[in-house]
């Protein structure tokens, strides 16, 4: 077994499951267990500077082995996994040379990976596959990329031929409920510029993503009694499924690819005197995203004046913003990568998150940071799955980025 898949094998066995709306950094304190195998790890490693924040950042150093001036390079993952779907007790599955058939992922619950609904599982015929078996997550989101550094972090700091500069390595706590920065310090972690591991498929690269806000609509209904409410009865769920209806039918997130943004309902809970709605907004645009954010604000008002002054409330919030426009000064990171890509025979595939990282907020906070692949697809949910060559190509990747920063 090479070292990238035993790591990942051990990581994905702890529990780093992220808890939304929680008042603590980090979300949940199991976070800290794997932090501080992580961090062990390192110290045995060799690496310098080996810490554990009080919010769970782990933070460590492979100091520069060249006489030349290089910007120090960072490499960031996160820990956590999704709350979207359990990350607890995760069996890992190991398919060999892979045929091109669907994959069983629980025969019990009737559960398959199927190429005809995942059809870029053809992508990996002849290679071998780690997949979940039906229960959980598999947690390749993203403990592909803290596998990847750490594999990489071995190999530099074991090969002290490889010349390279400093390179600061950082894995984050609840990048998954959006607060994957708030406690980062990004002036002590001591990079110029960095790289979050945290794409998918092998040759993604990514230096555009959604300008995000997050948005919940309270509207307040009235009950009465059901034989006596004629011209009286204030039906919030009626009222919250018709806000719904008034949004653009096709920008939902079903419906879009690519550059396209979307209003996406999360969750919807109530009855009929109080009912909540959880929306996320998004746009690689910011024209765009502006329109989407005043036709939501202008929804609410409507429903207002239609049944009264204070029954639609809405809280929104941006989340974070697209770091093209902070990337675009240090293009040299993307030219540089797609370089090291090449040259493993890998396809560089530059293409917008449909999503967020770390990079983009880190983006915002005076570290430039786009985005490097991990090899994993499905990410959130019990369909995930990762390729190990991909795994292994990705490990060399940092390897020889971090050469070529020398090299520069």
């Amino acid at each position: 077994m090479s070292s990238v898949v035993d790591k990942f094998l051990r990581y994905i066995s702890y529990d780093t499951e992220s808890m939304d709306d929680a008042a603590q950094l980090p979300s949940t304190e199991k976070q800290f267990v794997l932090a501080n195998v992580l961090a062990e790890e390192l110290k045995a490693m060799g690496a310098s500077e080996v810490k554990v924040s009080s919010q769970c950042y782990v933070t460590a150093v492979i100091p520069s082995n060249t006489e030349k001036s290089v910007p120090a390079l960072g490499l960031i993952s996160h820990m956590d996994t999704s709350p979207a779907f359990s990350g607890c007790g995760v069996k890992p599955q190991i398919v060999k040379d892979y045929d091109g058939n669907p994959i069983c992922l629980n025969e019990e619950l009737g559960l398959t990976l199927d190429p005809a609904e995942f059809p870029e599982l053809t992508d990996y015929i002849g290679k071998d596959l780690i997949t979940t078996d039906g229960t959980t997550l598999l947690g390749a989101d993203d403990k592909t990329g803290v596998a990847e550094i750490m594999t990489a972090a071995q190999y530099l700091l074991t090969h002290p031929e490889v010349k390279h500069g400093k390179i600061c390595i950082g894995f984050t706590p609840d990048e998954e409920v959006g607060r994957g920065t708030d406690g980062f310090d990004v002036e002590g972690f001591g990079a110029d510029v960095a790289y979050t591991v945290d794409g998918g498929a092998l040759g993604e690269l990514e230096y555009e993503n959604f300008n995000a806000a997050g948005a919940k609509v309270h509207i307040h209904g009235k009950s009465i009694h059901t034989g006596s409410s004629k011209g009286t009865m204030k039906n919030a769920i009626l009222i919250g499924m018709e806000f719904q209806s008034m949004l653009p039918v096709f920008e939902n997130p079903m419906y879009t690819e690519g550059y396209e943004g979307f209003y996406h309902l999360n969750h919807m809970n109530g009855d009929v005197e109080n009912t909540e709605l959880e929306y996320i907004i998004r746009d690689h645009d910011s024209r765009k995203f502006a329109q989407k954010k005043h036709q939501f604000i202008r929804t609410a008002d409507f429903l207002n004046m239609k049944y009264g002054i204070g029954t639609v409330e809405v809280d929104l919030k941006d989340s974070y913003y697209n770091m093209k426009e902070k990337i675009e000064p240090h293009m040299y990171l993307i030219d540089l990568a797609e370089e090291a890509m090449r040259e493993l025979d890998i396809q560089p595939k530059v293409c917008p998150i449909r999503g967020g990282t770390d990079g983009a907020r880190l983006s915002y906070m005076g570290l430039p940071c786009p985005n490097l692949c991990t090899g994993g697809h499905n990410f959130h949910g019990k369909y995930e799955y990762v390729c190990i060559q991909s795994m292994e190509k990705i490990v060399q990747l940092l390897i020889s980025i971090a050469v070529k920063f020398e090299a520069r």
